[in-house]
């Protein structure tokens, strides 16, 4: 996150204008997938996880784009229960990857005025990466600017196994009326208690599928996919999303008002 210094012709803090997107109808709460960082290396004969350090450049662009068009919150599937099966070079290089981007970003983060989160079982993670997290989150949790969720060791059936797990320890301590449950009982034991739900799913590289993220949130969500490799995504590419976003006729459901 961090800028280069201000100059008399610096316009980082102009506000950000795309072509053709209307401002006064963005999504509050973007989502995205960040597929691609292998394939994106792989084609450039380059080892694998030179395409992760390009997608961590690429998602501090996102999050500063998304943060200065006035969206609140971004979510990144940054890391799944399912990528544990990846070769263990590469996981441990993405572990420490995340450690040096706590170390390095988050002083620009609390500059920025960023609230930061992990969502996940992160009592997986390495102990090093887990006081990271911890101190991250504590130094930012007061912060008033966008909401930065990063989904690390997470998976949507996971989440809701646990969701159903503590229900059900409660309804069997007596603290609980199973009767009672209900969606608002279900989301407040998420790990993205108190985030409204994503309005846009971005997912890259032309994949067609939500690989277990965000389950129970995404149930409304729009979804954009997008041929782009993730450490390809730029300006133009979250430009298309918001333009396919904004042709959408969001019913929820429901049908369109009957115009005389």
């Amino acid at each position: 996150m961090s800028r280069p210094p201000a100059t008399s012709t610096d316009t980082s803090t102009s506000p950000v204008i795309l072509p053709g997107v209307d401002a006064t109808r963005l999504p509050q709460h973007v989502a995205v997938i960040m597929d691609g960082n292998g394939r994106w290396a792989e084609s450039r004969g380059l080892p694998r996880v030179m395409g992760h350090r390009a997608g961590v450049e690429a998602l501090k662009s996102t999050l500063r784009l998304c943060s200065d068009l006035g969206i609140s919150a971004l979510t990144a599937y940054a890391f799944s229960t399912e990528n544990w099966s990846r070769p263990g070079e590469e996981v441990n290089f993405l572990m420490t990857l995340f450690e040096r981007v706590l170390q390095s970003e988050l002083h620009a983060l609390e500059e920025e005025r960023v609230r930061i989160r992990f969502l996940g079982d992160l009592d997986g993670l390495p102990d090093k990466l887990q006081q990271l997290i911890a101190d991250a989150s504590e130094r930012t949790v007061a912060n008033d600017g966008i909401h930065f969720n990063v989904c690390t060791n997470y998976g949507g059936r996971l989440e809701l196994v646990r969701a159903a797990q503590r229900l059900a320890q409660r309804a069997a301590s007596g603290d609980l009326d199973p009767e009672t449950i209900d969606e608002n009982s279900i989301a407040a034991e998420l790990f993205t208690a108190g985030e409204q739900d994503p309005d846009l799913l971005i997912r890259t590289s032309g994949e067609h599928r939500i690989s277990n993220f965000l389950l129970w949130q995404l149930a409304y969500a729009e979804i954009h996919v997008t041929d782009v490799y993730w450490p390809d995504f730029n300006s133009e590419a979250l430009r298309e999303a918001l333009l396919d976003y904004q042709s959408r006729n969001r019913r929820f459901g429901g049908l369109d008002p009957i115009t005389p």
